[in-house]
């Protein structure tokens, strides 16, 4: 077991402190300019094109949240990176049939930077830097003229907290399903309450970010029989509207569904399927040009990007801490909608502490 000392702790509470710092002092300064910078509707790019937010600490799904907490007063660390093609494309009149479609966002590399600190048996502080480490794309420069997307991006720092409110016994999984570990009746499911905040702190005109803050509410809760093991999460992401050529992302309501099975014990190997969607309550728009600009009007839609994943997993080492992760998968037929890539992968490396006492 790889235990923190006091400075380590002390650093985490620190980072995780100069983040909302951070975040206030973002909040203060730099929404009236963002808002200028994205409130045109033809070629506003403050729309995240990632919708994929992994949590920092222990997890069974890759894109499901785990309900597990971190040791108190250890430190969790890792790194997950998305790869995924065309999360938004453009349709431009053209004089064949059907105009053309141009990607905007064509293939991007995102590495999310994970850290978390167990604070109570119960309570983990989450910070989770993102970056893309290289990406393609047209950007606005199909309609403005200008340049194509940057090579690379800053994303918008989120950061939160994690209370188990049903908490995981931190035992081995399969004793925890028998009920009957060191002489105690452990529950087999568990459930726990998140909430995080996401800071304005992207690159401008790049859609890598939100023009304000992003509230995060969530809870998740799994459930585990035998060697397998199932997964929920239910939660919200809330901000204001942000429209770019009639498709508008607003607040959402976040689902997502997973089911695993531990093909060897002590969660050496283990295969997951897992799918998750967003339901956009802002309805969409329609764009035309006009005299006097650019109007847009209501159209009655609603868009729900989704996806589904296949992937595999494995905790060999230091009871489950150590966790490798990779897979991939594509968006579910439910429309076409903006941020719903053709196709994601993703591969994951975290250290977790989750107990002493799963061997």
């Amino acid at each position: 077991m790889i235990r923190a000392q006091s400075t380590g702790a002390t650093i985490s509470v620190c980072s995780v402190g100069a983040a909302f710092a951070f975040a206030i002092a973002t909040f203060a300064f730099e929404p009236v300019s963002r808002a200028n910078d994205c409130n045109n509707p033809l070629i506003g790019a403050c729309i995240n094109s990632d919708t994929y937010w992994p949590n920092p600490g222990p997890s069974r799904f890759a894109t499901v949240a785990g309900t597990e907490t971190v040791t108190p007063s250890e430190i969790a660390f890792g790194l997950v990176a998305s790869f995924q093609s065309k999360p938004i494309t453009l349709d431009i009149a053209s004089p064949g049939a059907g105009g053309t479609k141009t990607a905007v966002v064509r293939n991007q590399v995102t590495g999310n930077f994970l850290f978390a600190y167990g604070v109570t048996n119960r309570l983990e502080l989450d910070l989770a830097v993102p970056v893309t480490f290289i990406q393609s794309g047209t950007g606005t420069s199909s309609i403005t003229g200008g340049d194509n997307l940057n090579d690379t991006a800053v994303r918008d720092v989120r950061f939160g907290v994690a209370y188990a409110l049903v908490p995981r016994a931190r035992i081995a999984p399969e004793k925890a399903v028998d009920g009957s570990a060191m002489g105690n009746a452990w529950p087999a499911w568990s459930l726990t309450a998140r909430f995080q905040m996401s800071a304005p702190t992207s690159d401008l005109a790049s859609f890598a970010g939100e023009r304000t803050a992003v509230f995060i509410p969530s809870l998740a809760a799994d459930y585990r029989v035998e060697r397998w093991f199932f997964g929920a999460e239910l939660g919200a992401r809330i901000r204001p509207v942000t429209e770019f050529q009639g498709a508008r992302v607003g607040t959402q309501l976040a689902l997502g569904l997973g089911a695993g099975y531990d093909i060897l014990e002590r969660e050496r190997l283990a295969v997951m399927a897992e799918a998750r969607g967003y339901v956009n309550v802002a309805e969409q728009h329609d764009t035309t040009p006009s005299a006097s600009g650019i109007s847009s009007t209501a159209n009655g839609k609603i868009i729900v990007p989704a996806e589904w994943f296949l992937g595999l997993r494995t905790a060999p080492v230091l009871g489950g801490s150590v966790a490798l992760f990779g897979g991939g998968g594509g968006p579910i037929p439910v429309g076409d909608a903006i941020t719903a890539p053709h196709f994601r992968f993703i591969l994951g490396a975290v250290y977790a502490p989750v107990g002493a006492n799963r061997r």
